[in-house]
């Protein structure tokens, strides 16, 4: 809702313990089906229904820290017409990050261009872990390895029509392999643009991530009613 160049803000939910929350906080939501295989296809019920948007902005719900001026960012990006889905990475920084599974890595080529997206740690530093044995051994014996590596984040603008064909297509062999819907458009050949995000975010996969990001929110709570505080004596 910050972000400047969004027009209209839906919460798209097939719970409505979440519908209930967002509708007395003032925000729209929409009630869609249940029985959505992905959180991409619940966007695209809605979509459908919206006859004056040509393009969709999707924040999934487990990324609650990402920015607005991130959010801008992604949409200017999206004024290529020759690009299908703009979507965002963040630098690793962490050696844990690089192995765990969960944080999905990407590939870019000079121009922005997604290449690819996988679980796996991406792309492998081959003569290092023959250096080190392993590949946790070399990033640690090697902390400049880390700059090899993007986190993908969890924002994504689609052109409409790109969104609507896309979940009328099946699943593809590498989606399946990795578990990552996304692959299913680099397999089609949707040309896909990645923009390095304008502030750090947490995705929520874990309980762990969860205590992460209710303690990120605290802080900055706290550090507002500070600032807010100082005003009030400096006046």
């Amino acid at each position: 809702m910050e972000a400047r160049n969004v027009a209209r803000v839906i919460v798209a939910t097939d719970d409505e313990r979440i519908c209930d929350v967002v509708r007395s906080s003032g925000v729209e939501a929409v009630m869609t089906r249940a029985d959505h295989a992905s959180g991409t296809d619940r966007l695209a019920e809605v979509a459908e229904t919206l006859e004056d948007a040509d393009i969709i902005v999707n924040l999934q719900g487990d990324e609650p820290l990402i920015s607005a001026q991130t959010i801008e960012r992604v949409i200017e990006a999206s004024d290529d017409e020759s690009v299908g889905i703009v979507t965002t990475w963040e630098a690793i920084e962490t050696a844990a990050d690089v192995l765990n599974p969960d944080v999905v890595k990407i590939v870019v080529d000079n121009s922005g261009r997604a290449l690819y997206f996988s679980r796996s740690p991406v792309p492998y530093p081959r003569e290092a872990v023959r250096k080190h044995v392993t590949l946790e051994t070399a990033l640690r014996n090697e902390p400049g390895l880390l700059g090899e590596f993007r986190k993908h984040t969890g924002l994504y603008v689609y052109r409409k029509e790109v969104l609507l064909e896309f979940t009328r297509w099946p699943q593809s062999n590498l989606e399946r392999v990795e578990c990552l819907e996304q692959l299913r458009a680099l397999e089609r050949g949707v040309k896909i643009k990645a923009i390095e995000a304008s502030t750090p975010s947490i995705g929520v996969d874990t309980r762990e991530d969860l205590e992460r990001v209710r303690a990120s929110i605290q802080k900055e709570h706290l550090e507002f009613a500070v600032e807010r505080f100082k005003s009030r004596l400096h006046d």
